[in-house]
């Protein structure tokens, strides 16, 4: 842990001095990269944890936000944003199964890290263009006629 710490500071006194030299460039490739891959992980691993955001995942990894954020330059996404489309595509998977209607839909918003109900239908409404009860109906519609 402590070899891990004094790389990370190393690394960021580095990172300070070229910025404020003008040359600022991000780690080697294969090391930003592998270090992408863990924290891709990490979100995927903790999506259900409400507390999961980017301050959050870069403590974890011993980076700043800020690198954290130029980490997630090359990516389609952002780091916020990534969270969101990945709670959001598991929520959607997860109203498809019949177990979800029994359940509801806030408590599946609530498994994948949504603490608001009412947001995370603004969010899944803006997403895939249809109301989380909608998107449920229209799953237990389709299971229904495919057991037919």
């Amino acid at each position: 842990m402590g070899h891990q710490l004094g790389r990370t500071a190393l690394d960021l006194l580095a990172m300070l001095i070229d910025e404020r030299c003008g040359r600022f460039a991000p780690q080697a490739p294969d090391r930003a990269a592998a270090l992408l891959v863990r924290v891709m992980d990490r979100i995927v691993r903790h999506l259900g944890d409400p507390e999961l955001s980017p301050a959050a995942i870069a403590a974890a990894h011993f980076i700043s936000v800020c690198y954290l954020h130029v980490l997630f330059r090359a990516e389609e996404l952002s780091v916020g944003r990534r969270i969101r489309a990945e709670r959001l595509r598991r929520c959607r998977q997860e109203l498809l199964e019949p177990a979800a209607a029994r359940d509801g839909v806030a408590a599946v918003a609530r498994r994948w890290g949504f603490v608001s109900p009412s947001h995370f239908s603004r969010a899944l409404r803006e997403e895939y263009g249809q109301s989380p009860r909608d998107w449920q109906k229209w799953a237990s519609e389709r299971n229904a006629s495919a057991a037919a």
